[in-house]
């Protein structure tokens, strides 16, 4: 078990959100370690799924509640989403920064009425650990710096599939940086559990069957890192897992699992482009930490190994897992290309001012040439007059080295990229 708190990216967003607002609202999935980054820098703490006087105080007197050095840590608010409004309203008497830090591993379901806090809370999304904070990358191929055009000169050798398989079975998980793979299997199938048999209904606020939850986490699983809609999951359960699922029920699923912050859907990006071509609008859908998918599916390291396409789809989905925890420091978002020619870019980051970096992401070497052509024809398909073209065309690998081609596509091992 953890026995050391490592620091997290996102913390910079933290303290430059608690000096610019009234509240911060840290959201992400359970477990992914909310709770311990805002005790770094809380002055008091509430956590209110484990105080029982909680739900009294609420029906009497819930200002007594928010009573505390600040930052206040207010732990798990959705559990009594109406502390929200008693927040706001506390924000805008004290009339000073910095006040609260409210942390929940759920959104509150859509009938709980809660007042704008538009003016008054800021929100940091966090996600499990990405593999510079978990010390696997040395971060020397900074995504800052790819958002600029720019690129290290260094050659810096790629990792094992051996080592690659293992990092996606553990996951990023906080509690399970010291465990070896197959306590940490065992872990993230116990996460599956819970999340089938106790979170989801209790996101939903409705009982719902876990093994049709559970049914569509593994397809989900099955399409991980692809367009998959809501027609081919239903179909993909009835026949992989032989279970009905009506498309009314796996929206509703699907909603209580972006809820909980299980299901990440990748957005479609929209360029200006040269050619005739439609653009597909339709998001790539992810698990919020490959570990998920493996356990979901009760895969191991051996199953893995024998099925490498599949393996290249987890690669790419924890790619973009990283993209995202280092997109979000230089306060950009990751979207992906699809086009109706069959043009596809598995990521494009793209900062908030419009610069934007194209990323193909390839598990092994044999693909590298084929993605460096796809790039280009990207690149070429911009309409300049419109839009500027990328400022880097980049390929990551997971078992290649980093280094710049004579072209200026830059290929970067997933264990020399940061943030």
């Amino acid at each position: 078990m953890i026995t050391t708190y490592i620091k997290r990216i996102a913390e910079e967003d933290l303290l430059e959100k608690l000096a610019a607002s009234g509240a911060v609202l840290i959201k992400g999935p359970k477990s992914c370690g909310k709770t311990e980054t805002a005790k770094q820098y809380a002055k008091s703490f509430l956590e209110i799924d484990r105080d029982k006087q909680v739900p009294v105080i609420m029906a009497t007197n819930p200002q007594l509640l928010l009573v505390g050095n600040t930052p206040r840590l207010i732990d798990e608010w959705q559990e009594q989403p109406e502390i929200w409004n008693y927040i706001k309203h506390e924000v805008d008497d004290r009339k000073a920064k910095g006040q609260f830090i409210l942390t929940g591993s759920a959104n509150p379901t859509d009938d709980v009425k809660l007042h704008s806090g538009a003016g008054r809370f800021t929100v940091v999304q966090m996600d499990t650990m990405s593999w510079q904070e978990l010390g696997y990358s040395t971060g020397i191929v900074k995504l800052s710096d790819l958002l600029q055009g720019s690129f290290p000169n260094f050659y810096d050798a790629g990792i094992s599939l051996d080592v690659i398989i293992d990092k996606m079975l553990i996951g990023g998980w906080p509690t399970l940086l010291d465990e070896n793979t197959k306590n940490a299997l065992k872990m993230n199938s116990g996460y599956v559990d819970l999340l089938c048999e106790v979170d989801m209904s209790r996101a939903s606020g409705v009982k719902r069957d876990p093994l049709k939850v559970r049914s569509l986490l593994r397809s989900l699983a099955r399409n991980t890192a692809t367009l998959v809609d809501n027609k081919t999951l239903e179909q993909d359960v009835k026949t992989t897992d032989r279970n009905d699922l009506s498309r009314n029920t796996i929206t509703e699923y699907l909603n209580a699992l972006s809820r909980l912050m299980i299901l990440y859907e990748q957005p479609a990006f929209n360029p200006h482009i040269r050619s005739s071509a439609s653009l597909r609008k339709s998001p790539k859908r992810h698990l919020c930490d490959t570990s998920l998918a493996v356990a979901a599916l009760g895969l191991n390291k051996e199953s893995l190994l024998k099925d490498i396409k599949y393996t290249g789809f987890l690669f790419e989905s924890l790619a973009t897992h990283e993209l995202n925890v280092y997109a979000k420091a230089n306060d950009a978002t990751v979207f992906h290309y699809n086009d109706s020619y069959g043009l596809e870019v598995d990521a494009i980051v793209q900062k908030r001012n419009g610069d934007y970096a194209a990323f193909e992401i390839k598990l092994g070497v044999g693909f590298i040439e084929q993605a460096a052509e796809n790039l280009k024809k990207f690149k070429c398909n911009i309409d300049t007059a419109k839009m500027d073209v990328p400022k880097s065309l980049n390929i990551i690998t997971g078992t290649g080295m980093s280094y710049r081609r004579p072209d200026g596509v830059n290929v970067i091992s997933l264990a020399s990229l940061g943030k």
